[in-house]
């Protein structure tokens, strides 16, 4: 908050306490914080930076997704042309996006010069027992499952011709199907990617919005304009104020990026996967607000206890260690280690989304952790207001939390 848009605040709380009691002068700080935000050009800035970047990786990411790839391959002899077909339609039914492009020639010699000079990926010539594929250096696993799958479906009906019976009748009692025992649990690799960016956002909103709230008590205790304040209104209110207008941004924020992300995997065609990550999407907003109201409170609280801004780094440490805690927590915690996290207050905003992504969570489990976070959260908000009461007009020296505890109101 720069010096005028203080003063302008002051000047304002000021004329309002000449009208009478303030009981309502959380409102006008928290709507001052959101509107000295929202002309901050830098804050719209980085929001548009990173909104434009999340956007833009989801499309790349379907673009190079939604990408086929062809094979040119090189046939020759009787049945290839039908063998060549038959791998198609099974690479077809795997959703593979390989186009195999069949290229005829007159015999083998021809299929493998055609290899040789780079014509062709692969060959594919009859021999005597079945068939035979060519590669120049390496080998093509996947064409060689697709030929392979062709190959012994024409085969089998070949041969069932021959023994007077149908392909069918041979393949009675072969039948296989797949139950799962979570059907509305997301892949592994959904979930872990879900989990970094529950961390990655979660740390991000965190410290843009806490330092903000640190750096602009500090700047008001360096240049006076808290004792203004502290006349015209009560210091737990400039308080609530500042983290309600700050949650207010930052939950908004958050809202803007996460609605951006479900619409890429909209666009990406991953509609499977958006009814799960939209659930824990939900909570991981819910977790944010209620523990981000106790993030702000000791923000505000690392701004009172410095005096200048240089005393912020000191200040803030406890905080910034705690914020790359949960980032790692988020990112590599797995297992029984996942569970136990979930339960902790400000790990369990992105633990438990997690869990709920990866389908591992009963659904009472985020509500018994959602109210451990909000009586946490509301003890801390409970602490943070005394230590900001107590430290906040003391600007002769930087101070400690126990120093600022034993400070007389």
């Amino acid at each position: 908050m720069s010096t005028t848009q203080q003063d302008s605040t002051a000047t304002t709380a000021a004329t309002t306490s000449t009208r009478g009691p303030v009981t309502g002068a959380w409102r006008i700080v928290a709507s001052r914080e959101i509107a000295v935000k929202l002309r901050d050009r830098n804050f719209l800035i980085s929001t548009g930076v990173t909104l434009f970047a999340i956007i833009a990786s989801m499309l790349v990411s379907g673009w190079l997704g939604s990408r086929g790839s062809t094979v040119d391959i090189a046939i020759a002899g009787q049945g290839s042309t039908q063998v060549l077909q038959g791998a198609q339609r099974a690479a077809d039914a795997q959703d593979s996006d390989v186009t195999l492009k069949p290229h005829v020639v007159a015999d083998q010699q021809a299929v493998e010069q055609q290899v040789r000079d780079g014509k062709a990926d692969v060959g594919l010539v009859p021999t005597s027992g079945g068939w035979r594929l060519v590669g120049d250096t390496d080998k093509d696993t996947d064409v060689a499952a697709y030929v392979q799958t062709s190959a012994a479906q024409i085969a089998v009906q070949r041969n069932a011709a021959a023994a007077g019976t149908t392909v069918e009748e041979l393949q009675r009692g072969s039948s296989v199907t797949y139950d799962l025992l979570q059907p509305n649990a997301t892949d592994e690799a959904t979930a872990k990617v879900s989990g970094f960016v529950f961390a990655f956002l979660f740390y991000l909103s965190s410290i843009l919005f806490g330092m903000a709230i640190a750096q602009s008590v500090v700047e008001e205790k360096q240049n006076r304009i808290v004792e203004i304040l502290a006349s015209a209104i009560p210091l737990r209110q400039l308080l609530v104020g500042k983290v309600v207008g700050s949650t207010t941004l930052a939950f908004s924020q958050l809202a803007l990026f996460v609605g951006a992300g479900l619409a890429g995997m909209s666009a990406m065609g991953r509609g499977d996967d958006i009814a799960a990550v939209a659930g824990a999407a939900g909570w991981f907003v819910v977790f944010f607000v209620v523990g981000f109201l106790a993030l702000a409170a000791l923000w505000a609280v690392a701004g009172s206890l410095a005096t200048r801004s240089e005393d912020l780094q000191s200040t803030s440490t406890p905080l910034s260690m705690l914020l790359m805690i949960v980032l790692f927590a988020g990112i590599f915690a797995s297992g029984t280690a996942q569970v136990i996290a979930s339960y902790v207050p400000i790990v369990s905003i992105v633990a438990m989304p997690g869990r709920v992504v990866a389908g591992t969570a009963s659904w009472w489990e985020p509500l018994v952790s959602l109210a451990l976070m909000a009586a946490v959260a509301y003890g801390v908000v409970v602490i943070a207001e005394r230590i900001y009461r107590r430290s906040l007009m003391q600007t002769q020296k930087r101070l400690t939390m126990r120093q600022a505890l034993h400070v007389e109101d």
